[in-house]
This record gives structure tokens, C-alpha cells and sequence, in this order.
């Protein structure tokens, strides 16, 4: 097994936050345990022992366990025994031969770094290494036209009209489709929404059109159940949406996933001149460079700025 710890631990000491020592590159452990304990020295062991605390039961947190799993893989297959700057740079390599985007990367490695934070208060690793988030380029953002979205819709309508109920509601809220899987009746108040299962882990509440308010009404019809959604299976839902793609002769497009959903929303809202900052509270996105990318859709904004100079002169 390999150990993860930092360069700074190869020559021993002392974890200042519980004053379990620690060995180095020389010692039997970079880690160590309590008499009678297991020893817990991979992110492996991390995972066992912390995810349940840090990600809630969800997709997001089984895409977490995979990239947590995949470079504990790698990390053993590779013998490396360090957890220090060295080692983030041989995991980016690692990502880079297997094709993925820096975008992809960084997300690999937030989840890996939060697990590690963790241990890190734990006592099993004294310090964090060195990582600086990669830089992502701001690639084109496909949303759906208004033909698109009526052709789609009405194709996975003909299947499963609750599925096409869910695509109004994504394309009217920007929420994620585990979000809205998730909403329960009584997360709809007075024309709201609140999401509590999210992303960021915060929640967000925000206002529904008339649309997606219709859309959830119409749900009750499918019987009794805990929220509008909870029901409908997300295979089966992408299953559906995948069919209707290729009907609708969109199956060569890699960006017709459910999540355009989410970007058409967004788009709209940019191209109707609302300000990023709304937009960024709207979608809950973390930083407001993730709502930067809808940024060259607000054209019309720039109109006020021409406006606003031209006043002066006049």
C-alpha cells in the first residue's frame, strides 16, 4: 500500500491538531493509529472512513467516489508512497494521457482534496500538498433553440408525458436534474422552489414560472408520492431523452444531454438582460466564473454602456 503524505512528513514529527506522531520514508508508516486500530494510510481508506460525512447519498457523490477510487488505482499501481506536490503533478499527468479536460481535472481533484482536508483534521496526514486549479477555457455553450426545445419535448411526451413534465420543469428552473429528482411537495411554497440537496451542499430557493408551477401540478395525476419527481428513475428519463435526441436527428450533437437543459435556461435569462450576479444566485453556482461563460450572450447590455458615454456629450 502506499501512504499518502506530504514531503514535509519524510523525516517524522508530530500531528499538532491530535499529537499523533507520524514516521517518515525510513519509519514503518506515514501514518499512524491508535493501538488496536486499522491502519488508514490510502484515499481508499479516506473514503471508508470520511465520505459518509462529507457527500450526501446521491449521484454526486458516487461520481466522487469514482475519482477518488480511480486514483487510488493509480496511485498504487504507480508505487508511489508520497502524497506531496510531486504526486498532484504525476495524477495530472495521469488525467491528461487519459484525455480529460482540464475542467474534468480540477473536478477530480476538488473531490480528492476535500477528502484529503479531512484527513488531514483527522490526524492521518499533517499537511496538504500544493495545487493550484488548472485554467479552463471557456468552450461554446450549446442551448437549445426554441424549435429544438419543441421537438424534444414533444417527442419524449409521446413515451412518458411525466418525463416531459421534468424537461419543463429543468428548463424553466436551470436545476440540476438530481435537484429536481429530489424536490418534495413541501419544497414548493407560495410559487417557490427550494432545493436542499445540491451541488454546492447549500441550499437555494427560487422562483417558479407559471410554466414549471403547471408542470409540477400536472405530477399529481401520477398518483401519490413524496414530490413531483421522485418517482421517475433518472435511467429512464435519460434512456427516453436519448431516443428523442436520435428522432429528432440530434444524435451526432455530444451536447444534447439533459443538461442543456440547465445552459438553455441560463442563456435565456443572460440574453433577456438579466445581470450575471442574479443568474449566478438563480442556478446556484458556487463563483461567478462558472456563470461567466453565458457572459458573451449579454450583447445588449453593452447598448447601456454606449448610452451612458454618449449622455455625457449631450
Amino acid at each position: 500500500m502506499h501512504s499518502l503524505t506530504s514531503p514535509n512528513l519524510i523525516n517524522g514529527g508530530t500531528n499538532e491538531n491530535t499529537g499523533r506522531s507520524f514516521l517518515g520514508r525510513n519509519g514503518t508508516s506515514s501514518f499512524t493509529h491508535f493501538a488496536g486500530e486499522e491502519p488508514v494510510s490510502t484515499l481508499g481508506d479516506f473514503w471508508r472512513l470520511y465520505s459518509d460525512i462529507l457527500w450526501e447519498n446521491g449521484r454526486h457523490k458516487s461520481t466522487c467516489k469514482l475519482f477518488v477510487l480511480e486514483a487510488d488505482d493509480f496511485l498504487r499501481a504507480s508505487g508511489i508512497s508520497d502524497f506531496g506536490d510531486a504526486t498532484v503533478d504525476a495524477l495530472v499527468g495521469h488525467y491528461r494521457k487519459k484525455g480529460n479536460r482540464n475542467s474534468t481535472i480540477n473536478r477530480k481533484l476538488a473531490a480528492i482534496f476535500k477528502l484529503l482536508k479531512k484527513a488531514e483534521r483527522g490526524g492521518h496526514i499533517a499537511r496538504l500538498p500544493t495545487y493550484l486549479r488548472l485554467r479552463e477555457r471557456n468552450n461554446r455553450v450549446r442551448f437549445l433553440t426554441s424549435d429544438e426545445e419543441r421537438r424534444i419535448f414533444d417527442s419524449i411526451g409521446s413515451r412518458n408525458l411525466h418525463h416531459k413534465l421534468l424537461a419543463i420543469f429543468l428548463i424553466d428552473t436551470g436545476a440540476r436534474v438530481g435537484e429536481a429528482l429530489a424536490l418534495k411537495w413541501a419544497d414548493v411554497q407560495n410559487g417557490n422552489a427550494t432545493f436542499w440537496i445540491t451541488k454546492s451542499g447549500r441550499s437555494r430557493t427560487i422562483p417558479l414560472t407559471q410554466r414549471a408551477l403547471d408542470a409540477i401540478e400536472a405530477c399529481r395525476e401520477f398518483g401519490p408520492a413524496a414530490g413531483p419527481f421522485i418517482r421517475v428513475p433518472y435511467q429512464n428519463f435519460k434512456y427516453n431523452w436519448d431516443t428523442s435526441k436520435k428522432e429528432c436527428g440530434l444524435e451526432s450533437d455530444p451536447n444534447m444531454v439533459p443538461h442543456i437543459l440547465r445552459h438553455t435556461c441560463a442563456s435565456r435569462l443572460v440574453q433577456a438582460g438579466i445581470d450575471l450576479r442574479r443568474v449566478q444566485t438563480f442556478l446556484g453556482h458556487q463563483t461567478i466564473q462558472m456563470t461567466l461563460r453565458y457572459a458573451h450572450l449579454a450583447t445588449n447590455d453593452l447598448q447601456q454602456c454606449a448610452r451612458a458615454l454618449n449622455s455625457l456629450h449631450h
